[in-house]
């Protein structure tokens, strides 16, 4: 056995779980599964479809807002977004900070639209603006992403528990996926909300105490944004070449587009959205939500800065300690809490909770949106027949969940592989609910092609990307780390005289695309997959505005101004109206052939004046 070999044999026997940290993670899970049982069971509630998916429209704003915070820290962000920042810098965090505008932009250009249209699936609005077709298309989509995305939600959470336990991989998957299963089954959107509630008080305590404690570890404040900066990690890049993987541009444009489609264009998040009372309750929520993303995310994002300079001088992952960045974080919260009994147990609860969380409101909403959309129309609907084909499809796809991440465990990087495959449709879905919110000129058969033309586009771009990954004429390296003081860490005797050879330069510098830059000829199939949402969002735009001009709206057809964004309703032309026939004393030049009879005459619907040409008479 090699020396790298036993020492990540025994830091797999000095990490590992106490008794404490199993008791709070069993209490974690059975708190989750008690949830679903009393509103299974307990809860003097109607058995109808609204209850399940809505809660009767009588859900709390604290409650949704929690949830919804809860929702976009799923187990990918509190594991994937500090070893981010570890490995290519703090850069990730103008993401984060993007959140500050996609607030208004929620609460006064989108939810009012489904609020005006009393709408519970924001897929029905697609219908109503445009066409069924349209609507199918978009559900499609949420679907297949569903169906991709699903897996890895617990996938990554299991992750980390069999990095610090040692216990297999796929059997911890499959126990927690059980207990999601279980709650969100039997308690529907109410199960799913107050679980979130639990959930986040975990989440937060945990990532907070791992920013706190890991700053107290490092020596303070200062003593970590030094060695980072030492380390590169407070470069930014403000350039505009595309092909730089973390610009400040395209992150802060992607975590516009990313918060606003994943909380006010998905469902899972707008379903909880319009289940409160009113529109000013919806406003309080997401005002709530804004503040929390920030806060949570920019601590998590925080985390990877200190875990750079917790380990600056000596990196796990190039002692052959840790496997690759995402299994950083579990690696970093053994060091810096193990001592504290039951505070890694809190850790792992609160991967675990955001798993859940995330996973549950997916699986709710996905069961929605598929009875709705493929089931009902070919059956005789009731209200208790439509609840159990919704758990019935709860369990099948939860157990989808457990094989699924058979599949994931090839993953090498899990975030840049989610944002990559979400980015084949997410610019479209964003790009066809803001053209029909914004342009009242587009119809159906414009916008449809549109997001064909998008997704044909989206899908030879990722593909000739992923080509270009594998001939190695793109490689994300990530900022160089060392081990030259690992006498300095002695992490608990483990790394200890390490001889890592570093490979001789080539003669010839290679002409390659880096995550920070490129000495090739310019090319679309090389740039940072964080424009892939805005380039998305910009075909499907151009695309079915430049074809309303050749299948145009016909003259007479009516424009409803609650189908479009308010913040353009003064700019929507009015329907056409017939006014109350009135004989005319005097008819117009025009007129005289009719003789004088009576005529109708159409006037722009709140606007303009009679003809004055002759009196009105009474």
């Amino acid at each position: 056995m090699t020396l790298l070999e036993n020492t990540a044999a025994e830091a797999a026997k000095s990490f590992t779980f106490g008794v404490t940290d199993y008791i709070v993670f069993v209490l974690m899970l059975l708190t989750s599964a008690g949830i679903g049982v009393y509103f299974g069971f307990f809860s003097k509630s109607k058995n109808t479809t609204d209850e399940y998916l809505m809660g009767s429209k009588q859900m709390k704003t604290i409650p949704i807002a929690i949830s919804l915070v809860a929702s976009q820290l799923s187990g990918i962000a509190i594991m994937s977004v500090p070893a981010e920042n570890y490995t290519f810098g703090f850069s990730y965090f103008f993401m984060v900070v993007a959140m500050i505008l996609v607030v208004p932009i929620l609460n006064y250009i989108i939810i009012p639209v489904f609020y005006k249209n009393n709408i519970s699936n924001c897929y029905e609005y697609l219908q109503m603006r445009f066409d069924k077709r349209t609507r199918k298309l978009i559900t499609a989509s949420f679907v297949f992403n569903a169906f991709l995305m699903l897996p890895v939600y617990i996938f990554v959470p299991a992750l980390a528990f069999s990095q610090v336990t040692g216990i297999n991989i796929h059997l911890i998957n499959a126990i927690v996926c059980s207990i999601c299963i279980f709650y969100t089954m039997l308690g529907g959107i109410k199960a799913v909300v107050w679980t979130d509630v639990v959930q986040a008080g975990i989440m937060v305590t945990s990532v907070v105490l791992v920013g706190i404690l890991g700053t107290i570890k490092v020596g303070g404040l200062g003593k970590v944004f030094e060695l980072a900066e030492e380390g590169g990690r407070l470069d930014f890049y403000y350039g505009l070449d595309p092909r730089v993987r973390n610009s400040v541009i395209s992150l802060f444009t992607g975590g516009i587009l990313l918060w606003t489609g994943h909380i006010g264009l998905n469902q899972s998040c707008v379903q909880r959205i319009v289940s409160l009372p009113s529109m000013e309750n919806a406003r309080r929520a997401l005002i709530l939500t804004g503040i929390g993303v920030l806060i949570i995310m920019g601590f998590n994002s925080f985390s990877g800065i200190v875990m750079f300079a917790r380990y600056a001088g000596c990196d796990p992952i190039k002692a052959g300690i840790v496997q690759k960045p995402d299994k950083m974080m579990p690696f970093f919260v053994q060091d810096i809490m193990g001592h504290l009994k039951g505070m890694p147990g809190v850790f792992i609860s609160c991967v675990f909770s955001a798993a859940l969380s995330t996973m549950s409101a997916n699986l709710n909403s996905l069961a929605g949106v598929v009875y709705f959309d493929y089931i009902k129309p070919f059956i005789r609907h009731t209200d208790e027949r439509a609840n159990t084909i919704m758990k019935i499809f709860v369990v099948a796809m939860g157990s989808y969940c457990i094989l699924g991440g058979l599949v994931v465990q090839k993953f090498n990087s899990i975030l840049q592989t989610i944002v990559t495959i979400t980015s084949l449709s997410y610019g479209a879905v964003i790009g066809v609910f803001l053209v029909g919110m914004f342009v009242p000129r587009v119809n159906g058969k414009c916008v449809f092609t549109g997001i064909g033309v998008s997704f044909a586009v989206m899908l030879w771009i990722i593909v000739n990307a992923q080509m270009r990954f594998k001939s190695g004429a793109m490689k994300y390296e990530p900022l160089p780390t060392t081990l030259d003081r690992c006498e300095e860490y002695n992490f608990y005797g483990l790394i200890t005289n390490l001889n890592v050879t570093t490979p001789a330069p080539p003669l010839e510098t290679p002409l390659v695309t880096t995550a920070f830059g490129s000495n090739r000829p310019f090319s679309i199939y090389e740039i940072s997959f964080y424009w892939y949402k805005l380039i998305g969002l910009i075909l499907i735009a151009i695309t079915s505005i430049a074809l309303s001009y050749v299948w145009k709206r016909e003259d007479d057809e009516k424009y409803d101004p609650k189908l479009y964004s308010p913040v353009i309703w003064r700019f929507i032309p009015k329907a056409p109206k017939e006014m109350e026939s009135l004989p005319l004393k005097t008819p117009p030049p025009s007129l005289a052939e009719d003789g004088g009879n009576t005529t109708t005459i159409l006037l722009p619907d709140g606007g303009g004046d009679p003809p004055t040409n002759g009196n009105l008479k009474q």
